[in-house]
């Protein structure tokens, strides 16, 4: 399911995809880092501050309705996620 999350551009989308394992949100480029999330610690270009903390805002109650964050850039992250052709659960 494609998930607005304006803000970085003007119309950008995440993906929420449903595993056997529950829901995951491929976040792009709408939450670069883990720290994006926690500090919402914006990056230097964007295209609406206003919206990416909006959007920001959604990606959390997400999270915390029980979704796992895939990070877009983040590298420490990338590196607990099975890569292909391993299967992510």
């Amino acid at each position: 399911m494609c998930v607005p999350t304006f803000g970085h551009t003007p119309g950008h989308q995440s993906l929420k995809v449903r595993l056997a394992s529950g829901e995951v949100l491929l976040a792009g480029d709408a939450c670069y880092l883990r720290k994006t999330l926690e500090d919402l610690h914006l990056p230097r270009i964007l295209h609406d501050r206003e919206e990416m903390l909006e959007s920001l805002k959604r990606i959390r109650a997400l999270q915390a309705a029980g979704a796992r964050i895939f990070y877009g850039h983040d590298a420490e992250f990338w590196e607990t996620v099975p890569q292909a052709p391993a299967e992510v659960i």
